[in-house]
């Protein structure tokens, strides 16, 4: 069966989970939230093991297999969490799904997950799932549903505030749910029990805008190498690890990928739901790199969030530098050579 993200939560309040789950969208903290909410749910059920699966280039399939018959020593229930990340398994892949939700084996569920989706991605896998399991698409979010999205997260964390305050931060976080999600959370630190007004939101966002993330990147694509690594170096004296700056480095360069490739700048902007305001700082990026620039960023970029990880060998931070320069200026891009 096909549900809502709002489904989901409904669904996951229930005792019994389904022996497949493939959650699937380019909003990436959507799709991370409820990943980690069907991730907790499941631990409360008594899923205690769980066994990553990265199905990029080269992953052997039989390896799905081997998960799905391998016993547990220590726990009797398991969660598979197999990431696809490109929405597309090869042909063995396809066929290792299929096989899977052909018998699931019990006490065992696989959780599917993928960070690319539109429609076009539909395919025989998807409908084996959805017939014994559940298919979570999550599309971006549209504009005019932001306030609502920030509305409702305030609430969550305690936050009162006004209808003008919320419609000031979605102007100012531009269409970015990561960036919301950021503020968000600052606010309810610093507003305590008072009614926020437009006001009020504007001085305390202001007050909390350190270094962050979001600066970060956006000093990087609009070629101020300088600035990106003073944001880099005040994120990493404030304690700031790797690992979480990469999620909205990754997905900025992701859009840098498919804008650059774009036959139709114009639409592929529409396409991306960029706002007006923001537009400027992609096109100008767009100037200074081509498709093959950004591709290499992109691959980099994933390259150092393995090495965050521990899953590669190298100084993430370091690392780091070097892809905030090549994207502030392509023509250093040479530096990316040594961590290829």
């Amino acid at each position: 069966m096909s549900l809502s993200l709002a489904q989901l939560r409904q669904h996951l309040a229930g005792d019994v989970l389904k022996p497949v789950y493939f959650l699937a969208g380019e909003e990436h903290l959507l799709l991370i939230e409820a990943a980690d909410a069907l991730r907790a749910r499941a631990r409360e059920l008594g899923y205690l093991e769980r066994e990553v699966l990265d199905a990029e280039s080269g992953f052997d399939w039989d390896d799905l297999a081997r998960a799905a018959s391998g016993m547990s020593l220590f726990a009797s229930r398991k969660l598979i969490d197999l990431r696809v990340p490109t929405g597309k398994p090869n042909k063995d892949g396809a066929a290792a799904i299929i096989e899977y939700c052909g018998r699931p084996p019990p006490d065992t569920v696989l959780l599917i997950t993928s960070t690319q989706w539109s429609k076009q991605h539909h395919a025989a896998w998807v409908d084996t799932v959805e017939s014994v399991g559940v298919f979570v698409p999550l599309p971006p979010l549209r504009p005019e549903d932001l306030p609502a999205w920030i509305g409702q997260r305030m609430a969550s964390r305690g936050i009162k505030a006004g209808r003008d305050a919320i419609d000031l931060l979605a102007e100012r976080v531009e269409g970015n749910l990561l960036a919301a999600a950021q503020e968000v959370d600052k606010l309810a630190l610093l507003a305590g029990d008072r009614l926020l007004d437009a006001a009020t939101l504007e001085d305390l966002v202001a007050d909390s805008a350190r270094y962050d993330a979001f600066k970060l990147t956006d000093a990087a694509l609009g070629g101020d190498a300088a600035r990106a690594l003073r944001i880099a170096a005040g994120l990493r004296a404030e304690g700031e690890q790797v690992p979480g700056l990469m999620g909205l480095l990754l997905y900025q360069l992701q859009i840098m990928v498919r804008l650059a490739a774009a036959p139709n700048p114009a639409q592929a902007f529409r396409a991306e739901r960029i706002y007006p305001a923001r537009e400027a700082v992609y096109r100008k990026a767009l100037q200074r790199g081509n498709l093959s620039h950004w591709e290499q960023c992109l691959a980099q970029a994933a390259q150092i969030d393995r090495i965050s990880k521990g899953r590669g060998a190298g100084d993430a931070w370091v690392e780091l530098e070097r892809l905030l320069a090549a994207m502030a200026l392509p023509r250093s891009s040479h530096l990316l050579a040594a961590i290829t």
